[in-house]
């Protein structure tokens, strides 16, 4: 049985987004076949969980600082499952449709954390990077080129 007690960081959505996130990969990671990418298995697994274990830990700090620091650090985490999810997609190891999926869900919280630092330092409406439209970076093929 769940206690009642909610701890502060679970209040946050972007930290609710990432343990979903988190939830998501692993459920697909949970379906491949294990020996042949070990490796590269282990470090989405770490890198999808790392995002909420940040959220959590900064917001659990003293200083406002430390907890923008920590922020930073789950968006490399994220940073890390773009950039794996683009690897198994073009391995075939996640289908368009997963890999879509995951980057969709990244970009929300993408934007949730920038929107967190931004509040964090008293600006609003500051985007770290332009809008981008995760589908418009998937390609079909892994042969293809980017222009």
């Amino acid at each position: 049985m769940m206690s009642e007690y909610i701890f502060p960081f679970e209040k946050l959505d972007v930290w609710q987004l990432s343990v979903d996130l988190a939830d998501y990969v692993l459920n697909l990671l949970g379906k491949i076949f294990h020996n042949r990418h070990m490796r590269l298995i282990s470090q989405m697994e770490a890198a999808v969980v790392s995002s909420s274990q940040n959220i959590a830990e900064g917001k659990g700090r003293q200083y406002k600082k430390e907890f923008i620091q920590f922020l930073h650090i789950a968006q490399g985490s994220l940073y890390e499952v773009v950039t794996l999810t683009e690897v198994f997609r073009r391995s075939k190891i996640f289908s368009q449709e997963e890999s879509l999926n995951i980057r969709k869900k990244c970009e929300v919280i993408d934007r949730k954390l920038n929107g967190l630092v931004n509040s964090l330092h008293g600006r609003k409406g500051l985007a770290k990077s332009p809008p981008t439209s995760s589908e418009a970076v998937l390609k079909p093929n892994a042969g293809e080129t980017r222009e």
